[in-house]
């Protein structure tokens, strides 16, 4: 049987989550980055939404949702319990009211909206985590999930936006947390940069 293969974009938190649960999972896996503004044809008979990331398994199953993707791949291997540690209300606030408040303070003026007030509103659902914090050093414990990987890539696109003013928040628990994903080796491996993956046909 092939090898999956995943078509990716390395700055997109969602392919972000993906990666890293194929990589901790060690499942081999064929890896297409992709431009986004110039999409290949395989991507889009694929999937034709069009979104990154986007896995085709080795018998030719398509799975276009990073969550799912997560999923699949701990399904196949899980070497580190990461689905035992599920919170699907916590990811759920990250995926709906984070990622829509995050957005339109990073890109205000793509959404013409007040940057300031959804900036207010996004610490909001982070000062949640950073309660949860304080019983451990990871969401769901003293050991990194699903949980933390499906939600770290979003709360790091958000610190990145004005990384001083992310350092002044009251959210030491959250900064540690933070600090401590960028810092890993599965980070590190994730975020190797790649040339454009360009179809032979």
């Amino acid at each position: 049987m092939a090898d999956p293969i995943l078509y990716s974009f390395r700055r997109c938190p969602y392919a972000m989550r993906a990666r890293m649960a194929l990589h901790v999972s060690g499942m081999a896996a064929e890896h297409r980055e992709v431009r986004l503004r110039d999409k290949p044809a395989e991507l889009l008979e694929a999937s034709p939404k069009g979104t990154v990331p986007v896995l085709v398994t080795g018998d030719g199953e398509v799975i276009d949702e990073s969550l799912d993707i997560m999923r699949w791949a701990l399904g196949q291997n899980d070497p580190e319990g990461w689905l035992s540690g599920v919170d699907d209300d916590l990811i759920a606030d990250n995926d709906g009211p984070f990622k829509h408040h995050l957005d339109r303070y990073k890109y205000d003026t793509r959404y013409d909206s007040d940057g300031a007030h959804h900036r207010s509103e996004a610490v909001a659902i982070l000062t949640h985590l950073e309660r949860r914090l304080e019983d451990g050093e990871y969401l769901c414990g003293n050991r990194r999930t699903l949980t933390d990987i499906a939600i770290f890539p979003f709360v790091r696109q958000f610190a990145g936006a004005d990384r001083d003013w992310f350092d002044a928040q009251p959210l030491p628990q959250l900064q540690l947390w933070l600090a401590r994903l960028l810092a890993s080796d599965l980070f590190a491996a994730i975020m190797v940069k790649r040339d454009p993956w360009i179809s032979d046909a």
